[in-house]
């Protein structure tokens, strides 16, 4: 299993418009092979930003990569760039390989 997360920090006066701008979107992780789950997370509120993170769980490696790669992904980030910056820089990417996964 593969998680890859991204953290985005985000001004509280561009809170509303960002969560919108995620929460309308059009999805086409589910049509991806090896896709798991994805979570939209809203994280600690800071003096100046409010971090936010996607959260997606991949069967491997492998599929979080086909994934880039694949005609789903360039539809779903098309947009991407356009119009107000909602964010305070660049998304800060981490990806972690599981090593232990426990269920309830």
């Amino acid at each position: 299993m593969y998680i890859a997360m991204n953290r985005f920090r985000v001004s509280p006066e561009n809170e509303e418009a960002f969560q919108k701008r995620w929460l309308d979107r059009e999805v086409f992780l589910k049509t991806v092979p090896g896709f798991v789950s994805f979570q939209f997370l809203r994280g600690p509120v800071r003096e100046d930003h409010v971090l936010y993170a996607s959260h997606t769980v991949w069967e491997s490696h492998e599929a979080f990569v086909g994934w880039t790669q694949s005609e789903q992904f360039r539809q779903a980030h098309a947009n991407a760039g356009q119009g107000k910056p909602l964010t305070m820089g660049p998304p800060v990417f981490e990806g972690f390989e599981v090593l232990q996964n426990v269920e309830k």
